[in-house]
Parts: structure tokens; C-alpha cells; sequence
């Protein structure tokens, strides 16, 4: 008889534990009314949480009798708190509704990078309705020329003729130098020679060059 009431007295505190606990139900959706899949709510005070399903529906179980507070967040919308109050045996619902979070940014920086001045020289030249040869500084760079004549050498179809070890005077696809026109940012360079065209190209330094077109 003694072993039988100490197993009705298990018995009836088992089941007071179990009727002071609750559940909690409930569905999240935005502003909009569309659900919120995949936020988590967690209840503060018992660090005890869930996820809410596809439908944005999610379930807590087993939940002490009392009040507290569900600690709802989803990212892209503002961190909400709602208080709840947990009823021994029932399922509370709630319907939480979440806010979009603005954030704004302090400034948006906008940088240009700009095509190397060979890349420009190409397209101008494909450009041309004539037959032209564009060399760039970026191109004159990678050679250790000291003047336009040592440059204007590497461009085809031109040949110089050197003059004690320089490379003076230009051919232009067989042309004679006498009948070249050289200008200067637009301007005809004069010769030095009062009876024909002739431009020394040795005397112009390379690197004070930014394109040559021919």
C-alpha cells in the first residue's frame, strides 16, 4: 500500500510540473503582409528559441508559466521585442509584424579608371579614314629612346637617315625627308634648312612627347 501511494504521489507532481508549462505559436510577416521565413525568435529570459518555417510560422513548447519577452530578428528588417504572456496548459498565438530597417549609407564613391593612353592611341587610329601609325608616350616609355628619331624608327613603313650616329632625318614609305610636313601641336615645325622641309628629329626629346601620328 505505501509503495502504491509513493507512485500516485510521482505521478500527481509529474503531471503539476507539466501543467504549469505552455506553448507559444505564432506567424511573422513584413509590412506587407508577406511571411518572413528563416527569423529567429528567442525568448530573453530562457534563451530558448526557434525559426520560423516557409509560411514564416514557428512553435515554442514547454514554456514556464509567466510573461515574457520574444526577441525577433531577420536581416533587412529592424530587431524586434514583444511581450508575451504564457498561460500553464494553453498556446498563446501571437502575429508579429516586422519592419524594414533604412539604413543609410555616409557617401558612395564613384572612381573612374581610365583607358591607357596606347588603348586610346589604337582606337584613334582605327578611327582614321587614312592610313596612320599612332604610338603613345606609354609605348615611347618602354624603349630607352632619347629623341623623336629613335622612336619614329620602330613605327613600319618608316626609316631614318642618320646623320653621325643620330637618326635625323625621316622617310616616310619612301618619300623624300625634304617633302615632309613635321608639326608640333598643330603647328608646322620650321626647317632648318632654307631650302627644303627637313625637321632634325634627334633635336626633339622623347619624353616631352605625348603621341606621334603618322
Amino acid at each position: 500500500m505505501k509503495n502504491y501511494y509513493i507512485f500516485v504521489m510521482l505521478m500527481f507532481m509529474s503531471f503539476s510540473a507539466w501543467a504549469q508549462t505552455g506553448n507559444i505559436q505564432g506567424v511573422i510577416s513584413d509590412e506587407n503582409g508577406i511571411s518572413v521565413p528563416g527569423a529567429t525568435v528567442v525568448i530573453k529570459e530562457l534563451s530558448k528559441g526557434a525559426v520560423s518555417d516557409f509560411d514564416g510560422k514557428f512553435t515554442l513548447v514547454d514554456i514556464p508559466e509567466g510573461n515574457y519577452k520574444l526577441v525577433i530578428e531577420y536581416l533587412g528588417y529592424a530587431d524586434l521585442e514583444q511581450e508575451v504572456r504564457v498561460v500553464a496548459s494553453q498556446t498563446v498565438t501571437v502575429k508579429i509584424t516586422l519592419a524594414t530597417e533604412d539604413t543609410q549609407l555616409d557617401e558612395v564613391q564613384i572612381t573612374g579608371y581610365s583607358i591607357g593612353s596606347q588603348a586610346r592611341a589604337l582606337n584613334t587610329q582605327k578611327n582614321k579614314q587614312n592610313i596612320t601609325n599612332i604610338v603613345s608616350t606609354d609605348q615611347i616609355g618602354k624603349f630607352p629612346d632619347a629623341n623623336i628619331g629613335d622612336a619614329v624608327k620602330r613605327i613600319p613603313g618608316i626609316t631614318m637617315q642618320v646623320d653621325q650616329g643620330e637618326a635625323r632625318n625621316i622617310i616616310v614609305r619612301g618619300l623624300s625627308p625634304q617633302l615632309n610636313s613635321v608639326t608640333l601641336n598643330g603647328s608646322r615645325i620650321p626647317s632648318a634648312e632654307g631650302d627644303n622641309r627637313n625637321v632634325q628629329m634627334d633635336l626633339i626629346p622623347s619624353d616631352m612627347i605625348q603621341t606621334i601620328e603618322v
